[in-house]
């Protein structure tokens, strides 16, 4: 697949993941509006944008659930449909992504991380349940490895959903707006974990809405309001200039949004013209 100069892409390795002039309309509303970034390996990369800015329209992108009216996606080096098969790629969803109604354990869910090495009809073997076992001791969970999924808490539940992308092994994970309602605790051991998980090597993608979430946890940051606002380190693309662009963006055709490049030293940030506003905890 041959792409455009991306943005901002700090390591010289193949990226995680690479989205090339990606647009996406959802019936009469252009979601994304070509847009480009690359996914890092061994970072944390946090999609930050307000509500409807396209960021789960992204991320739903690169899960092979929306068809892009135009541009590509590229996954470990592979097509999104390759890399989905081959187990390398964890979504971690929200935690009502599992009906707490539903009969099942924190075990038997984070056991369905590991369908990448047993298929759909082995049982699981010693090898199996020691990975689960670590999977909810890692995101400190033993405890309630027996328990319903409706019997633990919001937070509790969004760690479960963790532990289950740490025993399929995946080496880029996917998370959409995890820390929602997270409660402190759980909130600290995420980070720890992606953290953890990034310094193995690995690749996280995070949309949210927090700044204050994404200033402790991201190694870069792309802003997003339908089209890519900036991408960059955080301390350039998280100043008070560059978040009033982000909120003040809106799709509109693209030759009425003047671009510029800002730089510093070898790491260049792409963003819009932009005017002074103050900086929000979490973006409407």
């Amino acid at each position: 697949m041959t792409t455009q100069p991306l943005p901002y892409s700090p390591h010289t390795g193949p990226p995680a993941a690479v989205v090339n002039k990606l647009t996406v309309d959802r019936g009469s509303v252009r979601a994304l509006d070509a847009v480009s970034l690359a996914v890092p390996v061994g970072e944390i990369t946090v999609l930050l944008g307000p509500n409807g800015s396209g960021k789960s329209t992204l991320l739903e992108s690169l899960l092979g659930l929306v068809t892009p009216t135009s541009g590509s996606v590229q996954l470990l080096g592979m097509s999104v449909t390759q890399a989905l098969r081959s187990g390398r790629v964890a979504a971690v969803p929200q935690a009502d992504a599992v009906d707490p109604r539903f009969p099942i354990t924190a075990t038997e869910v984070v056991m369905q991380g590991r369908r990448r090495f047993t298929g759909p009809w082995r049982r699981p073997s010693s090898t199996d349940r020691a990975a689960v076992a670590a999977a909810l001791d890692r995101v400190g969970l033993e405890e309630v490895a027996t328990r319903r999924i409706g019997e633990l808490s919001g937070g509790q539940r969004r760690r479960v959903m963790l532990a289950r992308a740490l025993a399929q092994e995946a080496d880029l994970l996917l998370l959409d707006e995890p820390f929602n309602g997270m409660d402190a605790g759980s909130e600290e051991v995420y980070i720890d974990v992606l953290r953890e998980l990034t310094a193995d090597g690995r690749a996280a993608l995070i949309s949210t809405h927090h700044l204050g979430t994404v200033q402790r946890l991201a190694d870069s940051v792309a802003l997003l309001n339908g089209r890519l606002i900036a991408h960059g380190p955080v301390a350039e693309t998280t100043t008070p200039q560059i978040l009033s662009t982000l909120l003040g963006a809106r799709l509109a055709p693209t030759n009425t949004a003047h671009t510029s490049t800002a730089h510093t030293g070898n790491r260049p940030a792409s963003v819009a013209s932009t005017s002074t506003a103050p900086t929000e905890e979490a973006l409407p």
